[in-house]
């Protein structure tokens, strides 16, 4: 989304919630980007808590053996 300085002042709050849910605004001065805004990076970027795919998550017993294909690569 692009708006003007001017449209960014008038509409602050209205345009920092949709940066805020991650809708990346541009703002413009005299035609040209000016500003980007965004959310803030932490919120963005948080880990899932541990322990949050517990139980849903199976490994197979055999998961790290290789089977007869890789003999030959193996010797």
């Amino acid at each position: 989304m692009n708006v003007t300085v001017a449209e960014m002042k008038a509409n602050l709050s209205e345009i920092l919630r949709k940066a805020a849910a991650g809708e990346e605004v541009i703002v413009t001065r005299h035609g040209k980007p000016y500003v980007k805004v965004g959310p803030e990076r932490s919120s963005m970027t948080k880990l899932p808590r541990l322990g949050a795919f517990k139980g849903q998550i199976k490994i197979a017993d055999d998961f790290d053996e290789l089977g007869p294909e890789w003999d030959e690569y193996i010797k």
